[in-house]
């Protein structure tokens, strides 16, 4: 199960169309800053397959500029090691 969160910056004037667009998408919550422009989006998918569908869509998001990955944890991963 992917577990990732991000530093989402919107395009200039859509933070409340980001938050919306983000809110839309399943498998994610979105945290918005009080005082900042920015937005927190916490991703959390059952399998890899959900996981690149969701990463295609977010990669689509006109209300999106930039995106910053600032966690991620794959419990997939974790058992491929042991």
């Amino acid at each position: 199960m992917p577990i990732f969160s991000y530093i989402a910056i919107p395009a200039s004037g859509a933070k409340k169309a980001l938050c919306m667009d983000l809110n839309s998408l399943a498998h994610c919550e979105v945290i918005v800053s009080d005082n900042k422009d920015v937005v927190v989006l916490v991703t959390d998918t059952p399998d890899n397959d959900t996981e690149d569908k969701l990463q295609k869509s977010l990669n689509n998001l006109q209300s999106l500029q930039s995106l910053s990955l600032a966690f991620g944890y794959d419990d997939n991963e974790k058992q491929g090691r042991d």
